[in-house]
């Protein structure tokens, strides 16, 4: 990856830990390199799209794609960071699979992806309030409304 330092500049550090390769790199590059990574090098396959929350941080979230090569048969993760309440472009114009895996990171985390077909919830039902993956939303939490009126019971805590 380092012969594309010179045309991205700061904004791509490629790193290897554990034997794993990952790429950080600037939210304004993410379609660019995202497409390079499938184009040029042979990344034909989105495996995960994820994200981690670090509240205390600035920019609280870490979205990481996990691409797999099946040329070349090697895997490399790729991350960002963003502000709570941030978009992402989406990638599904790259690899169709994003499509649900954008819709579990919108679902668990919030985070919004840009150009999405079809963004809404894909595990919780719509009226779910919060995010379950946030390291703010508390272990026991559940949105105790929505259980009463559509279950019809209390919460059972």
């Amino acid at each position: 990856m380092e012969k594309y330092r010179s045309q991205y500049g700061s904004g791509l550090e490629a790193q290897t830990y554990l034997g794993q390769n990952y790429l950080t790199v600037d939210r304004a590059l993410i379609p660019d390199i995202l497409r390079l990574l499938r184009d040029e090098e042979q990344f034909d396959y989105c495996v995960d799209v994820t994200a981690v929350h670090y509240p205390k941080r600035e920019k609280q979230f870490d979205v990481v794609w996990i691409l797999y090569s099946f040329p070349r048969n090697e895997r490399m993760r790729v991350k960002t960071q963003i502000a709570d309440g941030a978009s992402i472009p989406s990638c599904v114009s790259i690899w169709a699979t994003a499509n649900w895996l954008e819709r579990e990171v919108y679902d668990m985390f919030g985070i919004k992806f840009d150009g999405h077909p079809d963004l809404k919830r894909i595990l919780l039902p719509d009226g779910w309030k919060g995010h379950p993956l946030r390291k703010d939303y508390g272990i026991l939490q559940q949105d105790q409304e929505w259980v009463q009126i559509n279950l019809g019971i209390e919460s059972g805590q």
